[in-house]
This record gives structure tokens, sequence and C-alpha cells, in this order.
């Protein structure tokens, strides 16, 4: 999401296969914001380089769409060889073992809320929904806020989650946003609360990676993850050149 800087004053269904852009309204300021390739883990030394009104112009995220959902597909490879060998006798065949029970979960539905303590984030979700002229512009105008923003045509968390749900939110520059802690604060293993309609659901997060602002096509955060929860901020320390990425699962 775009880096803001404020004055002192004051301040699915249908979709085909393409780019989707968000256009995060800038204040002062221009910022590309479409992902890329991971360029560092948190960690590593990065290289150098209520509503708020808005003025100036927009930026950018591109990412792959499919019909309904966002899916990775790969090629499957050569047919796997026909095995000559004499079937196994029950003796020598190993008792199927019960994949490990997950945590419980509400019903899949809309989040509504993010608290996450070490971050310092305690913000709403709003539902990002395109309609048909961002369709057509393949292109999302969120509203300028300090919220995060729930973009509705990926998943939804909670049991019976079909792929991952992603949440936005603007970084600002002069103003201590919640969004900005993602960049400075959150780290592998802390534990965060989304609020859905139907419950609370407890995520732990896998992973904090920094992300040029080329191409999002490519990158492993738009794979289908069911009741993954991925976070995305402007990274504050180069709020031109990356962007920050938190992903998360469930907490057993």
């Amino acid at each position: 999401m775009p880096k803001h800087r404020v004055s002192a004053t004051k301040r699915r269904r249908g979709w085909n296969r393409g780019d989707l852009a968000i256009l995060l309204c800038g204040v002062l300021g221009f910022f590309s914001l479409a992902f890329g390739t991971p360029l560092l883990q948190h960690g590593e030394a990065a290289a150098p380089g209520g509503s708020i009104h808005s003025a100036g112009p927009t930026s950018y995220v591109e990412w792959p769409l499919s019909d309904g959902a966002t899916t990775r597909t790969g090629s499957l490879g050569p047919a796997a060889p026909v095995s000559t060998d004499p079937p196994a006798t029950p003796a020598s065949v190993s008792a199927a073992q019960p994949a490990p029970a997950g945590p419980l979960l509400p019903a899949a539905s809309a989040p509504q809320h993010i608290q996450y303590a070490a971050a310092a984030i305690d913000t709403a979700i709003h539902p990002l929904e395109p309609d048909n002229s961002a369709v057509a512009s393949q292109t999302i105008v969120p509203p300028t806020t300090m919220d995060g923003y729930w973009l509705t045509p990926f998943g939804t968390p909670g049991n019976g989650s079909n792929n991952t749900t992603y949440i936005i939110g603007h970084s600002w520059e002069g103003q201590d946003a919640p969004f900005n802690h993602l960049s400075s604060a959150a780290s592998v293993g802390d534990e965060f609360n989304v609020i859905t309609a139907n419950g609370t659901i407890r995520y732990r997060v896998d992973s904090v990676t920094t992300y040029l602002k080329s191409t999002l096509k490519d990158s492993p955060i738009w794979d289908m993850v069911p009741n993954r929860v991925v976070l995305i901020s402007c990274y504050t320390e180069d709020p031109w050149g990356k962007n920050v990425v938190v992903s998360a699962s469930p907490a057993t």
C-alpha cells in the first residue's frame, strides 16, 4: 500500500485471468505499488533506496485472477511408470494414519476486525468489492483510510475456506498508522486475531517477506491456500521500491 504524507495543518464470478490493479490514493506523492519476486526475508538489511483527505496521483498493484478464484496450475509432467512388482500382501501394508486434526474454526465468513498486539494493530476491516467499472478497467480504488480492506474476490477465513484471505492497508508518513507496524514489528511466530462474522480465529505468522515493487504474477502469495491470511502494506524503509507481506495460518 502506498505510504502517505500528512500535512501539519490537516490534513465471484466471471473473472477472467489477467492483471487486476489496486489503485491506492496517494497524498503528496506517487508510489508504485506493484509486487514482484521476493527480495529479502524480514530481518535482513534492506537496500537503501478514520478517513484522511487525499490529493495527488494514484498508485497500483497487479495480481493474476481466474474465474471465481486465484489459482496456480503447473505441468503434470510425464505419466508415472507402471509397476511390474506383485501387489503387496496385507502384512506389508502399513495402516493408514489419520491426518492430524487442525484447530476448530468457526464457519468461514467475512473478516471484520484484526487485533495484532505485537504490531500494535487493532483496526476494522471493510470488504472491498470491485464493481463493474473496476472489473472493466482492471483496477480497484479503496478508500484512503487507516483501516484494513479485505479483497472479496478471494478467500474468507474459517471452516470451509477455499482460498487465501487478503487484507491490505495503507502505510502513512507523519502519522502512527496501524499498518506502518508491519514493516517494523511483525515477526515470524507472532499471533494475532481475525474477528469474523461467525467468531474469532487465532493466526500465527509463518513469514514476513519484503517484495520488490515489480510484477506480482509469479509470487507464491497468490497461490490458492485455504485459511491462509496475507497482510499487505507499503514497506516503510523503502516505500518507493518495496512492500511488506505477512503470511499466517491458523494457530494450533
